[in-house]
């Protein structure tokens, strides 16, 4: 892994726009680390998505979401594949052909 691989994983965090952009650079190189974390973002990009139109629990999941987002975050900055809680294995597997 270089640091290229490394700043599109971050990339990846940084909202849907973000994660767009990480995809495309990705596609160039088809790194495994960044694929991991492109995988992960999205998952909790469509979490996030999917429970805004949930309207009793929306603040609880927008708050879960940048809490999972922020640990990922901190996983990509130092150089470790580490998964969400709960569904980060769910994501690698449903997410697979990114």
């Amino acid at each position: 892994m270089n640091n290229q691989d490394k700043i599109i994983a971050i990339i990846a965090h940084i909202t849907i726009v973000g994660w767009v952009i990480a995809m495309v650079m990705n596609a160039q190189r088809r790194s495994d680390f960044a694929g991991f974390y492109i995988r992960q973002c999205l998952g909790l990009h469509a979490i996030a998505a999917i429970g805004g139109f949930i309207p009793f629990i929306r603040m609880f999941i927008g708050v879960l979401v940048l809490v999972f987002l922020i640990i990922s975050l901190v996983g990509a900055i130092n150089n470790q594949k580490s998964s969400t809680p709960f569904l980060g294995n769910h994501f690698q597997d449903w997410f697979k052909a990114l």
